[in-house]
């Protein structure tokens, strides 16, 4: 299995709000790396963390193991511990005593789809703190959904 990296970031103006969402893929045993974003008139920050991911994992051609880093703990806590429980329950999850469904279920779905074929690990980076990769995937998000700006 190739082993590649996977850095992203989403970032909305306002949130709701236009959003933006960016990824760098690198695999380290050919030397390349692919960069991409693109965004949405109107969506959330959540959304733009979920669509990051989702995308920079469909961008692979074939199962990798994947090194994700993230600064978005909703996202990396959510593929970790909380989408398990979500699915068994039928994509519902914990409110108080009740059961009520989970936000954004569409985009975790696909996320749950796009993971399947991955052997993934998960890094947490802090957000706007001097990571290389993370702030060049926020220039890329915010310039994403800038475009947006401009149709108001």
């Amino acid at each position: 299995m190739k082993k590649v990296e996977l850095y992203t970031d989403g970032a909305c103006s306002g949130n709701p709000g236009p959003g933006g969402w960016a990824f760098i893929l690198r695999c380290n045993q050919t030397n390349k790396e692919l960069e991409r974003s693109d965004g949405e008139p109107e969506s959330t920050n959540n959304r733009m963390e979920l669509m990051a991911v989702i995308q920079g994992l469909l961008a692979l051609n074939e199962p990798c193991e994947v090194t994700l880093y993230a600064d978005s703990t909703y996202v990396l806590q959510g593929m970790k511990t909380w989408m398990a429980g979500w699915k068994k329950r039928g994509w519902k999850r914990k409110d108080g005593s009740k059961l009520v469904p989970v936000k954004n279920v569409e985009l975790w779905k696909q996320l749950d789809e796009a993971m399947q074929k991955h052997s993934i690990h998960f890094e947490h980076v802090k957000g706007h703190d001097g990571h290389i990769e993370n702030e060049r995937c926020d220039v890329l998000a915010v310039a994403a959904y800038q475009r947006y700006l401009t149709k108001r």
